[in-house]
């Protein structure tokens, strides 16, 4: 291994986990204050309140910004797109395998066993017509509807396609995608601005929920847990191999495996998957991918290849659904499936990843108790955060293998690892086939 990509010295672990020991350690003393003081707890439930409200209004531009700066900013064209295709359908697929995954698991597993008392289910209204949803899925009436957070998924297909106009005028850099990618940054410093705040919202907010719903919260929170963290290892061993099989044939999977470590450990001592984009090139480097495919897959699935996200997000919605009453039923597979894939494509590479993924879930699901929702989901994103950095981030490299075999050809390894093999066999190949050509003429 070099020691450039493992160079996590324990204080940089430290340091990468220090807010997150935080923000769990506010959650666990808010709810130990609201056992132990209900009447305190209520009262100070408005310092939670305050930083939800400012989260919602950051989300309209943080999301805006960051899909559109993201396609606008692009400069790959020609073989990238062949190469940007399949990458994108890879991260929809594998994302897809894993969200079903979970679902099953949930049916089976389910993280809440009996609805938090004194939480009324929400009101279920009249059942759209399917063009009715998918025109909701998609638009909104005017351009005034994109500027609210019950309208996230609109807002990320306006934000796609104004990076795309953006990216065809100006070809990746301009004066328009120069603001855009400049706004995203702002956004992305003011999201951190406020979350200093968050370990004091979060102490106030636990406290509260323990105040109201008491032991149910600790229970729900370490049945989810006992099912994420050993899902996520089982997944490592078990889904990575097929992919890299499948990608690489023959002797993919031992390669895989000898250099899968290094992203895995960096993402678990960064808990970034941006953070882990110059080990997942160099590890791929080593291997034998292409370099135009290893700069795109790598970089593009560090904000897009969200598997583990898309464990968290089906999870996140059982959790939910238990706590308001409401049944996961089979007939929300698809629904939640699109949505875990979808929603993974709006969040960035960075521990938190300025709360989209949550903002989604509460639009599409819980729009009515976002108040609620919204910090029951944040909760378990930041307790899941490690393991599904970890399968986030080493999954890119392991995407590069399948991406490689469709661009380069099923035996793109082999032509690496047996080069002298593969040249003799590509002779062969084109002798017989010349062979056969002279036969048909005669």
């Amino acid at each position: 291994m070099k020691s450039s990509d493992l160079n996590l010295k324990t204080s940089d672990i430290a340091k990468n986990y220090l807010f997150l020991g935080i923000l769990i350690a506010s959650m666990v003393l808010g709810c130990v204050f609201g056992a132990i003081n209900p009447e305190a707890s209520k009262q100070i439930n408005f310092l939670g309140t305050i930083f939800i409200n400012m989260m919602f209004c950051i989300v309209v531009p943080l999301v805006f910004a960051s899909i559109a700066g993201a396609v606008a900013g692009m400069k790959n064209r020609h073989r990238a797109g062949k190469i940007i295709g399949w990458t994108i359908l890879t991260f929809v697929v594998t994302g897809a395998i894993a969200a079903i995954i979970m679902f099953v698991l949930m049916k089976v597993f389910p993280p809440v066993l009996k609805a938090w008392e004194n939480v009324p289910s929400e009101e279920l209204g009249e059942y759209a017509t399917i063009p009715q949803m998918i025109t909701n899925f998609l638009t909104t009436s005017d351009f005034t509807g994109l500027l609210t957070r019950r309208a996230m998924l609109p807002l990320i297909v306006f934000a796609l396609i104004f990076g795309f106009a953006t990216n065809l005028v100006e070809n990746g850099e301009g004066p328009v995608t120069n603001i855009i990618l400049g706004l995203s940054r702002v956004m992305v410093k003011f999201v951190n601005i406020v979350t200093f705040y968050a370990p004091v919202a979060f102490f106030a907010i636990f406290a509260n929920l323990m105040a109201d719903y008491g032991h149910m919260i600790t229970e729900a929170y370490a049945r989810a847990m006992i099912v994420y963290y050993p899902l996520c290892f089982i997944y490592l061993f078990t889904a990575f191999p097929l992919f890299a099989y499948f990608g690489g044939g023959k002797g993919a999977v031992k390669l895989m495996f000898n250099k899968l470590a290094r992203p895995a450990i960096v993402s678990l001592g960064t808990c970034s998957s941006v953070a882990t984009i110059p080990t997942n090139l160099n590890v791929a480097e080593e291997t034998g991918i292409s370099k135009d495919v290893s700069n795109i897959v790598v970089p593009l699935g560090a904000t897009m290849h969200m598997d583990g996200s898309c464990f968290s997000c089906v999870l996140k919605i059982a959790f939910v659904l238990g706590v308001f009453g409401q049944p996961l039923s089979w007939s929300s597979l698809i629904p939640i499936t699109l949505l875990a894939v979808f929603s993974s494509v709006g969040m960035s590479g960075v521990p938190g990843g300025g709360y989209i993924g949550e903002y989604i879930i509460c639009s599409v699901f819980f729009p009515t108790r976002m108040e609620l929702a919204f910090p029951i989901l944040v909760a378990i994103g930041n307790l899941v955060d490690p393991p599904a950095t970890m399968i986030n981030a080493s999954g890119d490299y392991v995407v590069s293998y399948i991406v490689s075999r469709f661009v380069d050809g099923k035996d793109w390894l082999q032509k690496k690892l047996h080069p002298v093999s593969a040249r003799v066999n590509e002779v062969k190949t084109k002798i017989s086939k010349k062979a056969n050509k002279s036969t048909k003429k005669k």
